[in-house]
């Protein structure tokens, strides 16, 4: 199960989507299908808003939010690994409370 967890945490830089998904149908656990649902909605949200900040960048005031965006998608999911190789539970920043 810890394996599991640190496998939906770093699918951030090889399956962000297809990964969590697989795992959410998958599993039978409550606690994975949590963790996976959060990350799902985490990397469809992180991806949006980095979009949409690269397409700001051009007129200069996307460029602060790119570079926040950027660090909190490499920032959250390295903490959510140390979480889970912890045996702690990890929320996602915001959709944490969104999705129990």
């Amino acid at each position: 199960m810890k394996v599991l967890k640190v496998l939906i945490h770093a699918s951030t830089w090889f399956a962000p989507i297809l990964l969590p998904i697989v795992v959410y149908l998958l599993s039978g656990d409550r606690d994975i299908k949590r963790l996976s649902l959060q990350a799902l909605v985490f990397h469809v949200v992180i991806g949006i808003l980095v979009s949409i900040s690269y397409f700001f960048s051009f007129i200069l005031i996307g460029i602060p939010f790119l570079i926040v965006f950027g660090l909190i998608a490499l920032i959250a999911p390295i903490v959510g690994i140390f979480y889970a190789l912890t045996n702690r539970r990890f929320d996602y920043p915001i959709i944490g409370s969104f999705i129990r």
